[in-house]
């Protein structure tokens, strides 16, 4: 099946079976191997009518490709885990609050950035299908489980999608260096999408000329930048701050 994608690791098998197991093909678990988190992953992979294989650690080792599985790997059908950004703004019961990925090639960054916004309430994260990592094996292990619980939404054009959020009454904020304001003095907008540039080049001339403000991250130290899964941290967390200071929904 080539919509067939690699899981493995405890985190993001056991959200996957928490969240979406009929999406879930099959189930690879180390044999003989009886701890509480291996039982719990039986347990409700078998509630679910999940098909499991056991298999020795060289034959895991194989299918996970030399990757640190703890035990247990999967296969899903990732054609079953595609959300479209129409279906998350028109649900949406808040202010909406997300997060735009312009040219993030990184699996590590893209995981850590879903992992964060996973914690602080993020209700998407958006990116163009071109130059960027896409949701892989490794992402679902960085991510701890937030590659399955946050839509992670890819566009064939970014530009475009920046305009359809303004509709929806979205203020498109881009991160830059020379932003005319700075994270911890700006006033975030109730409903917001952040866009965050690549570490090398940032965000892409379009997608710039698409934001409504440029907001700069202050700098206190002697580096010139920060990883870019730190940056959005760094928006995402005081967003979330302003939020819970004006007693918004969380």
């Amino acid at each position: 099946m080539s919509n067939q994608r690699l899981i493995y690791g405890f985190h993001a098998v056991n959200a996957r079976l928490w969240q979406n197991p009929k999406s879930i093909v099959e189930l690879y678990v180390l044999e003989n191997k009886n701890d509480a988190r291996t039982r719990e992953v039986l347990e409700k992979a078998a509630a679910e009518k999940v098909r499991v294989h056991f298999a020795d650690m060289n034959r895991l080792n194989t299918i996970a490709k030399g990757a640190r599985h703890q035990g247990v790997v999967g296969f899903i059908d990732a054609s079953k885990n595609h959300v479209h950004l129409e279906d998350v703004l028109e649900n949406l019961r808040e202010p909406a609050f997300l997060l735009v990925l312009d040219g993030i090639t990184d699996p590590h960054n893209l995981g850590a950035c879903l992992r964060t916004a996973d914690a602080m309430g993020v209700h998407a994260v958006i990116a163009p299908k071109d130059k960027s990592a896409g949701l892989n094996a490794t992402v679902s292990k960085v991510a701890c489980g937030a590659a399955e619980t946050v839509p992670y939404i890819t566009v064939t054009n970014l530009a475009r999608t920046l305009r359809e959020l303004k509709e929806y009454g979205i203020w498109v904020v881009g991160t830059d260096m020379d932003g005319e304001a700075d994270l911890f003095h700006y006033d975030i907008p109730e409903n917001v999408a952040w866009v965050m540039g690549n570490e090398g080049d940032g965000m892409r001339r379009l997608t710039r000329e698409h934001c409504d403000a440029l907001v700069s991250i202050p700098m206190f130290g002697t580096v010139e930048s920060m990883n870019i899964s730190v940056s959005a941290g760094m928006v995402m967390a005081e967003t979330r701050r302003q939020r819970v200071l004006r007693g918004e929904a969380g």
